[in-house]
């Protein structure tokens, strides 16, 4: 078969890969994307919007069913998950159709398929037609991560399953055990645990949510226990026994002691690993690091200039919005202009219950880099807002240079902390200060004041404050 020919290659039609492939055709450029399974990715697909689509439907069926103080009683709940899933379904095909009209519209090639290197400007991409030979001038490896297991604790598609299958039960389970307090383990357990599952969260750190600031997490650890998530802290899963209608889990607790849990289901989450299997990147002159990432400069070109990796596989954080960026940079460079990504704000949001999002440096982090820290903390309990939409649980933090005013770091946990970040991201990013912030007229009454009165507070003079 003939050799097609394109500009650039985009491996991978995740929130990296078709960011990427679009920039690069409005840039002018012959574009093809390839993707080993479904366009939108991982992250469309099977899991940052099907994940919140679940979690969005399981906080409304708990709020309908715990809103008497509100004068709002409801007789029988009845919960049509099948309608759920549908729902989700739904927003899968309208998030994933929207790209594949983008890439119509703009003029983008795509083929379905594995694909793999012949060399640094070869691939090999085998289709359900067959095998098809793609030359490029440049490629973009946006292959993404997947998730690493247990030995002895990986899926079955039964009872012990990952993410992608959580998110695709027929019906809900009566119980459900889950490796892992991390991010994706904690936002599917407290949904189904909305939905009436019992929940057993087992975690072999002392908290929740062991990567993120422990202030934050521990208003999580806190909202679990009251929505009657039996949590196992500094507890390590030692082995599983199969049964025909459930799982049992051999646990180490923290004194040494064996635990043993029963449940319908087993979720396992306890990370993941950067993709780049079957690639064959050593055709291409490529290598990875010791973890499984492909290393890249500034503009995300690797040790091969006319390859270039962005995303997951690009090493850490594995955020979305970070491949996105880095699509867009890669593009902007293949096509000649002075970009490198050099972001100053990378926030990091979790869609708990409260949902968490911080971004910049902690107190600790800004006292250790030589800054002379000013703090201001603002509880939600002290905005109308909240009080108003009856979410009053957590907080806001700022933290700042008391010499320069500058704003080095937010934290957020409490009501759409996910949505109030930006203004902190944006301040950071453009080298706002405090001041800034708080003279900033915010709309009344809002969630967003609350970021207003907390750099306020780290000025000495909120208003609100002391409350």
């Amino acid at each position: 078969m003939a050799s097609k020919e394109y500009d650039a290659v985009v491996i991978g039609a995740g929130p990296g890969g078709y960011v990427c492939a679009i920039r690069l055709a409005q840039l002018g450029r012959k574009i093809l994307c390839v993707e080993s399974h479904k366009i939108g990715g991982v992250c469309l697909n099977y899991g940052c919007i099907p994940s919140k689509a679940l979690i969005s439907t399981a906080d409304l069926y708990h709020r309908i069913g715990s809103s008497k103080s509100l004068g709002i009683t409801v007789g029988e709940k009845n919960l049509d998950f099948g309608a759920t899933q549908k729902f989700r379904e739904r927003v899968v095909k309208r998030m994933t159709g929207g790209v594949k009209a983008l890439f119509e519209s703009n003029g983008i090639d795509v083929l379905i398929g594995m694909a793999s290197f012949r060399d640094a400007n070869t691939l090999q991409v085998a289709t359900e037609e067959g095998e098809e030979t793609i030359s490029f001038t440049n490629a973009v490896i946006a292959t993404g991560s997947v998730p690493f297991f247990l030995k002895g604790f990986e899926p079955d598609g039964d009872r012990v399953v990952g993410s992608r299958k959580a998110l695709e039960f027929e019906k809900v389970p009566e119980s459900l055990l889950v490796i892992g307090g991390g991010y994706i383990g904690l936002e599917l357990g407290i949904a189904y645990a909305k939905f009436g599952t019992k929940v057993t969260v087992i975690e072999m750190m002392e908290s929740l949510l062991p990567l993120s600031p422990k202030n934050l997490s521990a208003l999580v650890e806190k909202r679990c226990r009251k929505l009657k998530i039996d949590v196992h802290l500094g507890t390590a899963a030692r082995e599983l026994e199969k049964h025909s209608d459930h799982v049992t889990l051999v646990a180490t607790g923290p004194g040494d002691e064996e635990l043993r849990f029963d449940a319908d289901r087993l979720l396992v989450t306890i990370g993941r690993r950067p993709n780049t299997t079957g690639l064959d990147l050593e055709n291409a002159g490529l290598e990875t690091t010791s973890h499984g990432f492909i290393e890249v400069d500034e503009c995300r070109r690797t040790a091969v200039p006319n390859i270039y990796a962005i995303g997951d596989v690009a090493g850490e954080p594995m955020l979305a919005h970070k491949a996105s960026k880095e699509g867009l940079v890669a593009a902007e460079d293949i096509a000649g202009h002075d970009v490198t990504y050099s972001p100053k704000a990378v926030p990091a949001v979790i869609f708990t219950d409260p949902e968490v999002a911080y971004v910049g440096l902690s107190e600790e982090e800004a006292g250790e880099a030589g800054f002379e820290v000013a703090v201001g903390e603002f509880p939600f309990m002290a905005s109308g807002r909240a009080a108003a939409i009856n979410h009053t649980d957590g907080f806001v933090k700022v933290i700042g240079d008391a010499k320069t005013g500058m704003v080095l770091g937010v934290q957020i946990v409490g009501p759409e902390a996910s949505d109030l970040i930006s203004e902190a991201c944006l301040a950071i990013e453009a080298g706002l200060t405090m001041e800034h912030i708080g003279h900033t007229m915010h709309p009344h009454p809002t969630l967003g004041e609350v970021v207003m009165e907390a750099a306020e507070t780290a000025l000495g003079r909120a208003i609100h404050g002391g409350v």
